[in-house]
């Protein structure tokens, strides 16, 4: 049997995720996950290298850099959702995105292979969860110095990369 990811309550996650979790339909969160994979690659195979290399706005990122931050937080979502499942509550370190951006050089690389990278993570995060037992949804521990749970972080995969797909959709395409 599939394990369950039910809706996480308020309480399973710090008020910042709000958004994100908000932005998760009902239904199956695994098959949710897995859908998104198409509706990324839709969205983002066909934009062109210079596209790719521009943000909308000074200061901003590029739509490269984007693309990598979506591999870098599933990564680091994913493992944090490992961590906990595994019934070890951390406390784990905080994720700094804006510090992360600038050593990986994500525009010195081609928009597919960005693109590519975000698939592969996402497809073992979904690997990962549909595999957990079903206990271990609900199981916390503690990252960034705020509680949080399995299944919260699984909502924040997808509610992140629907964040940042309205975005490319609003400001970038």
């Amino acid at each position: 049997m599939a394990t369950t990811f039910d809706r996480p309550g308020a309480d399973e996650y710090a008020p910042f995720y709000a958004g994100y979790v908000s932005k998760v339909p009902d239904g199956d969160l695994v098959k949710l996950l897995t859908d998104q994979i198409a509706e990324v690659m839709v969205l983002l195979r066909p934009v062109s290298e210079p596209k790719a290399n521009a943000a909308y706005a000074p200061g901003k990122w590029t739509l490269k850099e984007v693309v990598g931050h979506l591999a870098d937080t599933e990564r680091v979502m994913s493992y944090r959702a490992m961590v906990f499942a595994r019934d070890d509550q951390g406390p784990l370190p905080k994720f700094d995105e804006n510090a992360w951006v600038p050593p990986a050089r994500f525009n010195d690389r081609p928009l597919g292979s960005l693109i590519d990278e975000w698939v592969a993570a996402r497809s073992s995060s979904i690997a990962l969860l549909a595999g957990l037992p079903a206990e271990a949804p609900a199981r916390r521990g503690i990252a960034s110095t705020k509680e949080i749970s399995v299944r919260a972080l699984a909502y924040i995969l997808y509610g992140h990369v629907a964040h940042h797909t309205a975005i490319i959709r609003e400001r970038y395409l």
